[in-house]
């Protein structure tokens, strides 16, 4: 887990049986103004699928506070030859306390209010690697003691249980979810937890 005045992060990630690499790769940083953090998951799995995953990771973590048409752009200049990749990336402007998630195919988000209210932003069909796509993108207010569940197609929504969804701290969140969960995993599952303080 990190920790920070801002923002407490805790990831879940598990390779799919069979699998010594994992084709799901992800990145977050923190500075005075923003959190930024961003989840690729490669078409497929294992080393290939990890290689594209990691092209794209590595692309924003050489920049991290670049626009999302600049990842778009330099993410799919990093994929030339290489397997496609789905993408999410969430930012949170600290100052102004609103966030962005911005998604190309299926990497999921759901936010929880300190009330329990829920929302998810619903995946949208796609993926990067071939030509330029335009994102989904929602955006809205960030509340203090708000979650972020950011997780690949191998977590089903159905997955986060209400008992996930009442724990507040986010290490105790992915250590509930890593109990609750089949280890024999039938896809590369990654699930990051995200508490704006």
């Amino acid at each position: 887990m990190t920790s920070s005045k801002n923002v407490d992060v805790s990831v879940y990630q598990k390779v799919k049986q069979g699998n010594s690499e994992c084709g799901d790769s992800y990145f977050y940083h923190q500075d005075d103004d923003y959190f930024v953090c961003a989840l690729a998951d490669g078409l497929g799995s294992g080393e290939l699928a990890r290689e594209s995953s990691r092209a794209v990771v590595d692309v924003i973590e050489s920049n991290p506070l670049m626009s999302i048409t600049e990842i778009i752009k330099r993410s799919n200049e990093a994929l030339f030859g290489k397997r496609g990749v789905v993408l999410g990336v969430l930012k949170i402007d600290l100052k102004n306390q609103r966030f962005t998630y911005a998604s190309i195919g299926n990497i999921d988000l759901m936010t929880v209010s300190s009330t329990g209210v829920k929302k998810r932003s619903i995946p949208m069909t796609g993926y990067l690697g071939s030509y330029s796509r335009i994102p989904k993108i929602v955006s809205g207010d960030v509340e203090q003691n708000m979650i972020f569940f950011m997780f690949s197609d191998g977590v089903s929504p159905t997955d986060l249980t209400h008992q996930l969804f009442r724990i507040t701290d986010v290490k105790q969140i992915t250590n509930a979810f890593t109990e609750q969960m089949d280890q024999n995993r039938d896809d590369d599952t990654t699930l990051i937890a995200i508490k704006y303080k």
